[in-house]
């Protein structure tokens, strides 16, 4: 059975950092491509960022420079870093997979693997 447990969201100020994590079981995410999606209150849920099985990773424009997706293969972990957080950056963050390429990975609605999401609120 395929489960994604998220953790290390919380409060923190701008400018500062978040290391967010998704524990993987059921599968190797290191052979599967991986996202992190966000939700912001009152918004849509929207993609993130993502990794290939080669170890590629892909952002969106405004979170090129601040976020840094990455995996430990031997912990069946995924990363999200975050850096330098903006109050916008407040939302639900959560990991995903599913039947998805490089082409498709920005279609949340093709994911059908999903964690429970991890809260992230920055704020002074």
């Amino acid at each position: 059975e395929v489960q994604l447990v998220e953790s290390g969201g919380g409060l923190v100020q701008p400018g500062g950092s978040l290391r967010l994590s998704c524990a993987a079981s059921g599968f190797s995410l290191s052979t599967s491509l991986m996202s992190w999606a966000r939700q912001a209150p009152g918004k849509r849920l929207e993609w993130v960022s993502g990794i290939d099985s080669d170890g590629t990773t892909y952002y969106t424009d405004s979170m090129k420079g601040r976020f840094t997706i990455f995996r430990d293969s031997a912990k069946n972990t995924l990363y999200l870093q975050m850096n330098n957080l903006k109050p916008e950056d407040t939302a639900d963050y959560y990991c995903a997979t599913g039947p998805i390429t490089v082409a498709t990975m920005r279609s949340i609605q093709l994911y059908n693997y999903w964690g429970q999401g991890t809260q992230v609120t920055v704020s002074s």
